[in-house]
């Protein structure tokens, strides 16, 4: 029989407010984390908004040594994992550490620290050799994202399977459902799962300035995140980590563990098609959609909530609206549908596992969070919404999807244990 997977634990790091009842008390209420940039000089760029997290490392634990040797995402996925693990109510010690597991996600590493250094190395940008004298001493560590997990790792002290999910912007999710494979064939009992990313450095807005793929509503920060309305720019950047501590079904409930949903189903497809354009049709997501549906047993009229991808760009909102009336058919139009970062922007690659943990907390609550600044409806993205306000709505089983460059398209069921037949 194959073993089924709960999620026990939750820790959130989010722009808005540190911690899972911050996050949740930002998307429940409809407000939004997006201002202008104070990380950094943000003049120089087209775009100069962002989802900054107000984090003081020293305040939650780290000591200085830590924030020294570790990236601001490393730092991030650390103080999300310290909550989720304390979230599960799980005493490690008591556990074989060959049978707790690592699996973190992220879309571009340390490129805050690489950004830093780099700046350093070359006087900022004046010297094309660099000296690496200059360079700081942990260095390499930024230069490789394993690192995340071996930083996850130290803090909880897993000794069994470990490694670092890098798909782009689909790496949330991926994360999480590699952690699943591993608890269900036997290789882990306990997997410590989520992703983080803390990618507002001037390289990255460079990049995506030269795409013109985020917004350049910089008078209006506030509302500048604008999923699947007709007057947005482009997606926010964001940064954040989410953290989950994953367990067997019977497991969490032999010793009576609070279990917020089982991960009942998982798909990943790719359209092969281009580097950062997607099909209209929405296929490849429809595809993953309907395979995920099918590995958690239910039926599109099941669904009581999907949290959209929902970035902001154009492309983006019609080939995700297309997708999914082609992989819910009638109930795409009757199933409602919003996206969180209207509120939290797009931290790239750990977004995902922050779209698990707001969808986990619906099912909680029994809130959908709205579409944030969704106040002129594109025609051509007639679903279900949820505009400016969240919505009262009995959740019980809940599909989240992430869209990547490359055409990576990933799509994960969430649901109640008792939902589906065993």
């Amino acid at each position: 029989m194959t073993r089924r997977v709960v999620i026990t634990g939750i820790g959130v790091l989010a722009p808005g407010g540190i911690g899972t009842t911050a996050f949740w008390n930002l998307l429940s209420s409809g407000r939004t984390a997006t201002r202008g940039i104070t990380l950094f000089d943000p003049a120089p760029f087209r775009s100069r908004v962002a989802a900054e997290v107000d984090f003081h490392p020293e305040r939650h634990g780290l000591t200085s040594l830590e924030v020294r040797r570790m990236d601001r995402a490393a730092q991030f996925g650390v103080v999300a994992t310290r909550e989720a693990l304390a979230d599960s109510g799980l005493d490690l010690a008591a556990f074989d550490p060959y049978r707790i597991g690592i699996a973190m996600g992220t879309g571009v590493g340390a490129i805050s620290g690489l950004d830093t250094a780099y700046r350093v190395a070359s006087d900022e940008g004046r010297i094309a050799q660099v000296d690496h004298m200059y360079a700081p001493g942990h260095l390499y560590d930024h230069f490789v994202p394993s690192s995340f997990a071996t930083e996850v790792a130290w803090a909880v002290g897993a000794e069994g399977p470990s490694t670092v999910v890098s798909t782009g912007c689909t790496s949330g999710i991926d994360s999480v459902a590699h952690a699943v494979d591993l608890i269900r064939e036997g290789s882990a009992d306990i997997m410590i799962t989520g992703a983080t990313d803390a990618p507002i450095s001037p390289l990255t807005l460079a990049c995506f300035d030269a795409i013109k793929a985020t917004t350049a509503l910089n008078e209006e920060p506030e509302t500048a995140s604008r999923p699947f309305d007709a007057t947005r720019k482009g997606f926010v950047l964001g940064e954040g980590a989410a953290a989950f501590v994953l367990e067997e079904l019977g497991a969490a409930r032999r010793r009576g563990a609070h279990v917020y949903a089982e991960i009942a189903g998982y798909a990943s497809r790719s359209s092969a098609f281009h580097m950062t354009g997607l099909r209209p049709d929405g296929r490849e997501m429809a595809e993953a959609i309907t395979v995920a549906l099918d590995e958690a047993r239910l039926d599109p009229g099941d669904l009581d909530y999907v949290n959209a991808h929902g970035s902001g760009t154009r492309q983006n909102d019609l080939h995700e609206t297309a997708a999914y009336k082609l992989a819910l058919g009638p109930h795409a139009h009757r199933t409602p549908v919003s996206s969180v970062k209207s509120m939290i922007g797009h931290s790239l690659g750990s977004v995902g596992s922050m779209e698990i943990a707001a969808s986990v907390l619906a099912m909680e609550h029994h809130v959908v969070p709205p579409t944030a600044n969704l106040r002129t409806p594109d025609p051509e993205c007639d679903l279900d919404y949820v505009p400016l306000v969240a919505r009262d709505h009995r959740t019980d089983a809940v599909l989240t999807v992430s869209s990547g460059f490359g055409g990576f398209q990933s799509a994960m069921v969430l649901a109640r244990p008792d939902r589906r037949t065993a």
